[in-house]
């Protein structure tokens, strides 16, 4: 709900989205579209249709009949009706069981065609065990990268591949592990920015990401700044202008239940608060990219300097050369001569990387370790040796 200027008026702009399900109004059902509002309550053929939309719309309801509310996990439904709890002791889900709290939130349905009743992929993907989770959905996971120092591979990662409840909480619990936390008033009150901004990004990742898509959902921490990955339906491409976005929901019935527990805000308020905090926290406004994978690359505060290559640099005492982890490591390994293959195998890499062939051009420099074949660089019985001086620095490196 917002206010338009319009010929010196004030208008009130109410913006309703689609819904993902079909709704009644004093027990009738209406088709509304751009000729008015159509009560179809009578007539069997269309409601049938519009349940079929809304299911060929929204891929959170498909219906699995073969998973009933036994097949979900009952402390995870229970640790949800305490969420609610919290907020409002006479909140309606807290005296429903297990079967009637499903059908409220709208994650446990009926097949209009064949009367079939079940769980949907919603509920699956939030209250199934993890098995079963990637039973239905394969693809499912959410990759958490900390790559700053090893910026080839990683230097931490977790792979959620469980419920969307419990991969919230470890969203939030890699970002708090790896990034600041500087301090913030607002007022009078001191607010953590890093967690009211990745609040945000996670419920985004989680609650607008497109189940039905193979494409796995990523967060990578980098040197000042995180960038999100997820697969999306798009409604449009490009970079987001907060002043003329339109949310429009991509899992209501999950997004309506991370409301319920209060773990995300109303349609639209997360870019809001994305926008409002970000450049608080980052020094710049975090950019939301729509299209068929959704993007985020949110600005964050760094309070030492880039480290260089791939590790810690250290002086070792040899005319105050610096060599960093991966020239030490090559430096162990080649107390016999080796070529880059046998080097790669023991290092843990697949193949060639950046930081690989850097160490090994910047021993080269150093004059720390030579080829064997010097004339043919390229030869395929090329292999690299330490120098004479290098050999005494084997102690004190290992």
């Amino acid at each position: 709900m917002d206010v338009v200027e319009l010929d010196g008026n004030s208008l009130l702009r109410i913006y309703v989205p689609e819904s993902s399900q079909v709704h009644r109004c004093n027990g009738r059902i209406y088709d509304c579209n751009e000729d008015g509002d159509l009560d179809i309550t009578d007539r069997t053929t269309l409601v049938a249709h519009l349940y079929q939309r809304k299911q060929a719309t929204f891929s959170e309801n498909k219906i699995y009949p073969w998973i009933q509310v036994g097949d979900l996990r009952p402390e995870l439904i229970e640790k949800c009706r305490r969420y609610v709890r919290i907020n409002r002791d006479n909140h309606p889900w807290a005296d429903m069981d297990d079967l009637q709290l499903l059908k409220s939130a709208q994650l446990y349905q009926e097949n209009p065609v064949t009367n079939e009743n079940g769980v949907t992929l919603a509920g699956v993907m939030l209250f199934a065990p993890d098995l079963l989770i990637l039973k239905v959905c394969p693809a499912h996971r959410t990759d958490l990268i900390l790559r700053k120092v090893n910026v080839d591979r990683y230097d931490d990662r977790d792979l959620v591949r469980t419920n969307l409840i419990e991969s919230y909480n470890r969203i939030l619990a890699f970002v708090q592990k790896h990034l600041p936390d500087p301090f913030y008033l607002e007022g009078i009150e001191r607010r953590s920015l890093r967690d009211a901004i990745f609040r945000e990004v996670a419920s985004n990742i989680l609650i607008h990401r497109e189940y039905s898509s193979g494409v796995p959902a990523r967060l990578i921490i980098e040197y000042g700044q995180v960038t999100t990955w997820n697969a999306n339906r798009p409604h449009g491409f490009g970079v987001l202008n907060p002043d003329t976005f339109a949310p429009y929901p991509k899992n209501p019935v999950i997004g309506a239940f991370f409301r319920e527990i209060d773990r995300a805000e109303e349609l639209g308020s997360g870019m809001r608060n994305l926008m409002k905090y970000g450049k608080a926290y980052g020094g710049a406004d975090p950019q939301l990219i729509e299209g068929d994978v959704f993007r985020m690359i949110i600005s964050v505060p760094e309070f030492g300097e880039k480290q260089k290559d791939t590790a810690e640099v250290a002086q070792v005492g040899v005319h105050d050369v610096s060599l960093t982890e991966m020239m030490k490591k090559i430096i162990i390994l080649l107390i016999e001569p080796k070529s880059t293959p046998q080097l790669l195998v023991q290092l843990g890499y697949p193949r060639r990387t950046r930081n690989y062939e850097a160490a090994i051009k910047g021993l080269l420099d150093f004059k720390l370790i030579e080829m064997t074949l010097p004339d043919k660089p390229r030869s395929k019985n090329q292999q690299y040796c330490l120098t004479e001086k290098s050999k005494h620095l084997i102690d004190g490196i290992s």
